[in-house]
């Protein structure tokens, strides 16, 4: 589930930063609603999967805080892709 998440993550934020450049005029905006669109499901499917994989990690509310703010600040979903990446390095290493 946790590597379901990332790939949910990483889209959602990048689509957030392709709605961002139609609005600053540095993309054209001849596909805004289908952009848009996409944005919506992927926003709902991240906060969907965020709070499973909160709950399926025992992490605390304020975890999932972190995880839902990253979700509104642009660039925020890489500090996400890097505490995801720890999270999935420590679990390997306690499986070994």
């Amino acid at each position: 589930m946790l590597k379901y998440f990332r790939v949910i993550s990483i889209l959602e934020g990048l689509s957030f930063l392709t709605l961002l450049s139609i609005t600053l005029g540095l993309v054209g905006r001849d596909y805004v609603f289908q952009i848009g669109m996409l944005h919506g499901v992927l926003f709902m499917l991240y906060l969907f999967l965020s709070l499973i994989v909160s709950n399926k990690q025992q992490w605390s509310l304020l975890t999932w805080l972190f995880l839902f703010i990253a979700s509104i600040v642009p660039f925020a979903f890489i500090g996400v892709e890097i505490f995801m990446s720890r999270v999935l390095e420590s679990q390997k290493l306690a499986e070994a």
